[in-house]
């Protein structure tokens, strides 16, 4: 039948309809270039983003080479400061080699299409982040995935495939719960398996590890020769973009076929700039990390959450997407800012605030944080 007097959106209206209905319709909000409120919803957990070296590294690169990289890095946008923080990134994870990437989004892509493929099997934990999880529907290849943090379940994907290759992929620090992911476990049956191991370190780079090196070598598996890593510059580490550490045959292998580093234009150098000196930054004040975690345990003591926290990420379970909406409105009404998380983001039930802590949070910003989430957690209940 015809449709010429239908708009081919209006199926949108419905659409928010619903999403309304269900408490999940999300808006944006423009912060101030200087927050009135406590800041306890950001991913700059080391405080980086406005440290004055790490601003004069990202206007130093600026006035050097320009607003943006000018083209693709194969074509004109790769310059001697990209590959000095891909040099400065390999050797304080203790990988081989890094390339850097315009955003962990794509280095995360990038690297899970370019490793598997049509003919190749890719086990995902369930609750791996956004872009790990377009990368399988990217790759092409049998996508098995698996309860979270259920080793037994990959060792079975694995051991029972009929795929000659093999990737898992995992964080190393879960983004929603700040869980930690098995690392030693998954690599031993990946290793038993003849699978590589993928691990995204955006939560776990500059918080776990000595000094900020991350959960791999916390755990003693840096450098390994079956295991990429991949992360991001916009947390830890305050700037914009992201990276893929692993083997050299594998950063050549990325250069040759990773779609979304051969097609998109490099990483601006003001970022790059800024990424490396919060880097250098970070080298020079490691204990910046053990910063993040005792002021980390602080908020879960605040929030009563029971288990101690392993990361920089505090959740506190509402259930409720509205529930959880109105406790994080009536936080930043009383000058604290935190994080809501609600479906798709997490599990359906599980709508929650998520509070990250900074290495560089006062105590009497952590009394003011206390004041205020005493009185609306007790309002939610």
């Amino acid at each position: 039948m015809p449709r010429t007097g239908l708009s081919p959106l209006a199926w949108l209206a419905d659409v928010e309809t619903q999403r309304r209905a269900q408490g999940l319709r999300r808006s944006l909000r423009v912060r101030p270039p200087v927050g009135t409120e406590l800041d306890l919803a950001s991913n700059d957990y080391l405080g980086l983003s406005q440290h004055p070296a790490v601003l004069e590294g990202g206007v130093e690169a600026l006035r050097t080479w320009g607003a943006g990289a000018g083209g693709s890095r194969l074509v004109t946008g790769n310059t001697e400061l990209h590959e000095e923080l891909e040099a400065a990134l390999a050797a304080f994870t203790g990988a081989e080699s890094a390339l850097v990437f315009s955003s962990g989004y794509t280095a995360n892509i990038g690297a899970v299409v370019a490793l598997t493929g049509p003919g190749a099997l890719l086990v995902s934990d369930a609750l791996t982040h956004a872009s790990l999880v377009d990368a399988c529907r990217l790759s092409r290849a049998r996508v098995a995935v698996t309860p979270h943090l259920d080793i037994a379940a990959v060792d079975a994907a694995l051991s029972g495939r009929a795929e000659e290759r093999a990737v898992v992929v995992t964080e190393s620090v879960f983004s929603t719960d700040g869980a930690l992911a098995p690392l030693r476990d998954l690599h031993e049956v990946c290793r038993r398996n003849g699978a590589l191991l993928v691990v995204d370190e955006a939560h776990g780079l500059g918080v776990r590890g000595a000094g900020g090196q991350g959960l791999l070598h916390e755990v003693g598996l840096a450098g390994a020769p079956d295991i990429v890593m991949t992360t991001t510059l916009s947390k830890s580490l305050g700037s914009q973009g992201g990276a893929v550490l692993g083997p050299a045959a594998v950063r050549a292998h990325l250069i040759d076929a990773a779609r979304t580093f051969i097609f998109d234009t490099g990483l601006a150098p003001a970022a790059v700039g800024a990424a490396l000196a919060a880097l250098r930054v970070l080298v020079d004040q490691p204990q910046l990390a053990a910063a993040v975690l005792a002021r980390a345990a602080e908020l879960a003591r605040i929030c009563d959450v029971a288990e101690e926290p392993t990361s920089a990420v505090v959740s506190v379970i509402l259930g409720d997407p509205e529930v959880a909406v109105a406790a994080a409105a009536a936080c930043l009404e009383r000058g604290v800012r935190v994080g809501c998380f609600r479906p798709p983001s997490v599990p359906a039930g599980t709508s929650r605030l998520r509070l990250t802590a900074r290495a560089a949070l006062t105590d009497d910003e952590i009394a003011l944080a206390a004041r205020v989430l005493a009185e609306v957690l007790g309002l939610a209940q």
